[in-house]
């Protein structure tokens, strides 16, 4: 049976639009069932937010309340320091009121003490005038006229005291004058002289046994003629045990010759050619050791710029003393004083420790050239381009040229200061005993000394005096005649304090 196509075409029309109805139902199923879940899904977000938020509000209130206690605590806490606080100034003011009364108080007192003191001073004006008016009775004398004589036996003792202190000005030129002559004397002999104090001038080499003695002469003699003539050193073989001495009157020398004999004794292999070959080389060596130690003082004192020639100069210091003191030392310790004091009075700080290190420097080789050390160290100087006020620091330090500056007096009072002070030189024994004693008979040739003591490594003399015949009077006369003799007679480093002790002892017998 064939079907109508119109009606087919109707069958498939119909079956098309029921599939599209179909298909239309089941979409608007699905996003009816997704926004049901949409839905579900922002409840959910909903419902998380509030509880959040929740805990972000107790939270937040929680932060709020410990702000708030602490708040209160620190409100408290500063409550009770300004109570603190206050409680103090109350107290501190009570003790101001309390010190305001005590001053008061005291005020009345000296007040009162005041008016006694007047009154008393009324009474001794009073009894002047009466004691005045009876002297002038007894002595048949005006006060005028007493006057007039008392003026003439002032004007008869100060004329007198002029004339001793004319005398005493006299007799320091006198005594100036040859020490200046004496010191002249002996720099000409410093220079010249072979030989000096044995401090200065020697070095001693000990030896392992006595038979190196032998070895170092050799035979006949030609090991130490050999070991002279090279070094330009006298040897000294005598009968000190295990030992030689090696003399020269420059420093430098005789630390060469020292260092290069201790060398051979060490090496044992003791002839001409090895003395010959160890002394250049400790020559070499102290080049070295004489530059590198001038440097170190530069460094130490601080004082930069020096010329090489320079240092080197500064350096040969190390090897030379006065009085057992290194040069060297003293130069770096003067400069540093000078620094100091120079800074202290406003100066020139630079040139016054340049000039300070350097004020000694002709003494590096003052023996080989002639003139005063001063002298010669600020030609030496000059020649390597130092500054003009420290070439004249180095010059007037003897007062040998005018001093131009105030670091000129700087330098010269360091200088002063670390040779004087105590420990800076020392002595030999012998001729410190002499001192303290010569300082104790001087003292004790006094009459009326019950005994005296040479104390603090004689830079005092204490005198202790009869007090029946000496009274305060005459032994202020004697400190000022002793310290006077001191001074003319005695020769010392620094200043020598004389004190005079005068005890007065009141004595009774209970019977």
């Amino acid at each position: 049976m064939t079907l109508n196509p119109f009606v087919f075409v109707a069958i498939i029309l119909g079956v098309l639009g029921l599939g599209g109805l179909i298909g239309y139902m089941i979409k608007q199923n699905q996003e009816e069932a997704k926004r049901k879940a949409q839905n579900l899904k922002a409840d959910h977000i909903l419902t998380e937010a509030k509880e959040k938020a929740r805990e972000i509000e107790l939270e937040a209130k929680d932060t709020a309340l410990k702000i708030t206690q602490k708040a209160e605590e620190e409100l408290n806490r500063r409550r009770f320091e300004l109570n603190r606080e206050d409680d103090r100034l109350q107290k501190r003011r009570e003790e101001l009121d309390l010190r305001l009364e005590k001053y008061e108080e005291r005020e009345a007192r000296l007040n009162k003490r005041q008016s006694s003191i007047d009154k008393r001073a009324n009474e001794i004006d009073k009894l002047y005038s009466e004691i005045m008016e009876e002297l002038q009775r007894i002595s048949q004398t005006t006060k005028e006229e007493a006057r007039e004589i008392l003026l003439a036996e002032t004007e008869k003792e100060a004329r007198a005291d002029m004339a001793r202190i004319i005398r005493q000005i006299e007799s320091e030129a006198r005594e100036k004058g040859n020490i200046r002559a004496r010191e002249l004397i002996a720099d000409a002999i410093q220079r010249v002289a072979s030989e000096k104090v044995a401090e200065v001038t020697t070095s001693v080499v000990n030896l392992p046994n006595e038979e190196m003695k032998g070895r170092i002469v050799g035979r006949n003699g030609r090991n130490i003629r050999a070991f002279e003539q090279i070094s330009g050193v006298d040897v000294i073989v005598d009968d000190t045990p295990e030992a030689v001495t090696v003399s020269c009157f420059d420093s430098v020398r005789r630390e060469i010759a020292r260092r290069s004999l201790q060398r051979l004794v060490i090496d044992g292999r003791i002839h001409p050619a090895n003395i010959e070959k160890i002394v250049k080389e400790e020559n070499e060596q102290m080049d070295d050791d004489i530059a590198e130690a001038g440097e170190q003082a530069a460094y130490d004192a601080g004082v930069a710029g020096l010329h090489v020639e320079i240092l080197k100069k500064l350096g040969r210091l190390k090897f030379r003393t006065s009085y057992g003191q290194n040069q060297l030392a003293h130069a770096v310790e003067t400069a540093k004083i000078a620094s100091v004091i120079a800074a202290e009075l406003d100066a020139d700080v630079e040139v016054a420790k340049a000039g300070a290190l350097l004020h000694d420097l002709g003494k590096a080789m003052d023996h080989n050239t002639e003139g005063t050390h001063a002298k010669i160290g600020a030609e030496f100087a000059q020649r390597y381009g130092v500054n003009p006020k420290v070439v004249n620091i180095i010059a007037s330090h003897h007062h040998e040229s005018e001093q131009e500056s105030v670091e000129a007096v700087i330098a010269e009072a360091a200088d002063a200061i670390s040779g004087a002070r105590p420990g800076a030189r020392r002595e030999d024994l012998e001729q410190y005993i002499k001192r303290l004693r010569a300082l104790e008979n001087i003292a004790n040739s006094y009459n009326g000394v019950e005994r005296s003591y040479a104390i603090q490594a004689g830079r005092e003399v204490r005198i202790i005096v009869k007090p029946n015949e000496i009274d305060d009077v005459e032994a202020n006369r004697m400190a000022k005649n002793i310290a006077q003799q001191i001074e003319e007679t005695m020769q010392y480093p620094g200043q020598i304090r004389v004190t005079v002790i005068r005890e007065s002892r009141a004595t009774e017998y209970a019977k």
